[in-house]
């Protein structure tokens, strides 16, 4: 065993059920109101932006310009996920998370005070662009610190179990998220939406945020980084130590964790597009789908983190990854049926069991890396899958395209991330650091 390995396992011996409970809830709401954020940007693209920002004659060209924008958030993740891994890692993981909540509620309220293409023209979409791309710096440290501060305030043989509480924030944010645009859909005309409405799910982050730091800055900084801090055994230069001591496990978390993001977009971003413009459903249907889907995925991270405790969470994502390979192709059929109750069945099929490997993801990815670099390298794993990810919406919509419109490749995409995330959950507890007590 490495003497990180003794010191994080002497660390985190004394901590309550109790205690590791109020940090995992205080790590979800900053994680629900980051994926809130996240997942308004990814409907608003479907719905809104590329109507509202990106004047195209062609309504594909449209879309793809915004799914692009949707993406370029995404590139700028692991940048955010590299300046704020270097933070955690250096001044701790507790302060950092603050500095990431503030800058994720504010830019999403900005984005709601955005003029649109035909107020300032040129202008619009550059902003737009300029916003996510901050919006994507920010996010990029907030998922791992979230994670990291979580693990590191549980007991060992229970991390599992707690680290699949923060995933619970995807859910949660998808809820309000599409919550918000589903009730301004039924409330508002098309064109007050269009005009206006649009615009209020996105002010309200402001007020979200609030809550966020008040219960965020009754946090507990890690007991792991205080006794590193203690011992003065910080990392100097994390992002050297990672990329040349860590390569292989940078590879094998962004693996581990592609289902988990990727899977999701695919499910949620793009079928609602695919839902909304070429099989024409209503748009209230496709939001509905995505709420429902959502709802199920609470009980199914539990379940996730409750089966890592008790058979280790590297075996949940290789099973969980086989079994969404399974039910790709009938979830899609399902959801080109054109039957409401079948399209919205399918929708939650394919979330439910691609959530079981999201669930088992923190587990794994923070077991990869020594506290000494856990920021920086879940930072660098994380956001590198979630980069890829963003770009799947828009890979699945040329690729649909390309075949006629049919939903095929989009159901061959979703198998593909299924059994590379399952691949990773085999070769993990290989790289994983030794750690007492715990189940890979």
């Amino acid at each position: 065993m490495t003497h990180t390995g003794t010191l994080e396992a002497g660390a985190t011996r004394q901590i309550s059920d109790k205690e590791a409970t109020k940090v995992a809830i205080g790590a979800l709401i900053g994680t629900a109101m980051e994926w809130y954020d996240f997942f308004l940007f990814s409907a608003a693209a479907a719905l809104v932006f590329n109507v509202q920002f990106f004047a195209s004659q062609n309504a594909t060209a449209a879309a793809m310009a915004a799914f692009a924008t949707f993406g370029v958030g995404l590139v700028a993740r692991p940048i955010g996920g590299m300046i704020f891994g270097v933070m955690g890692d250096k001044i701790g993981r507790r302060k950092t998370l603050m500095v990431t909540i503030v800058g994720i509620g504010i830019i999403t309220g900005l984005i709601g005070m955005l003029p649109t293409y035909a107020a300032v023209g040129i202008a619009a979409p550059i902003l737009l662009v300029l916003l996510r791309i901050m919006q994507g710096l920010f996010v990029g440290g907030e998922w791992s610190g979230a994670m990291t501060i979580v693990v590191e305030n549980a007991p060992l043989h229970r991390r599992a179990r707690y680290a699949a509480l923060p995933q619970i924030g995807s859910p949660i944010g998808t809820i309000l998220s599409s919550g918000g645009f589903f009730l301004m859909t039924i409330w508002l005309s098309k064109a007050n939406f269009d005009a206006w409405g649009w615009r209020i799910p996105f002010l309200a982050a402001i007020p979200m945020l609030l809550v966020a730091l008040y219960i965020r800055s009754r946090l507990d900084e890690s007991p792991v980084f205080k006794e590193l801090m203690e011992k003065g055994e910080t990392e100097k230069a994390p992002i050297r130590t990672t990329l040349k001591e860590s390569w292989k496990q940078i590879i094998i978390g962004m693996a581990a964790g592609m289902l988990g993001i990727g899977g999701f977009y695919l499910v949620t971003a793009f079928v609602v597009w695919y839902g909304v413009n070429v099989l024409e459903y209503e748009r209230s249907l496709m939001l509905l789908g995505g709420i429902i889907a959502a709802v199920v995925e609470i009980p199914v991270l539990i379940l996730g983190g409750r089966l890592g405790e008790r058979f280790g969470s590297s075996k949940v994502i290789t099973y969980g990854g086989i079994f969404s390979a399974i039910i790709a192709w009938p979830s899609f059929m399902m959801i080109e049926s054109g039957n409401d109750v079948l399209v919205i069945g399918g929708m939650t099929l394919a979330v439910a069991a691609l959530s079981l490997p999201y669930a088992a993801s923190g587990t794994v990815l923070t077991g990869l890396f020594p506290a000494k670099t856990r920021y920086t390298g879940v930072g660098f794993a994380q956001n590198t899958a979630g980069m890829i990810s963003g770009f799947i919406p828009l890979m699945a919509t040329a690729l649909v395209a390309s075949a006629s419109n049919h939903w095929w490749p989009a159901a061959a995409m979703l198998i593909f991330l299924s059994l590379f995330t399952a691949v990773a959950g085999v070769i993990a507890p290989k790289l994983s650091v030794d750690l007492p007590g715990f189940k890979h």
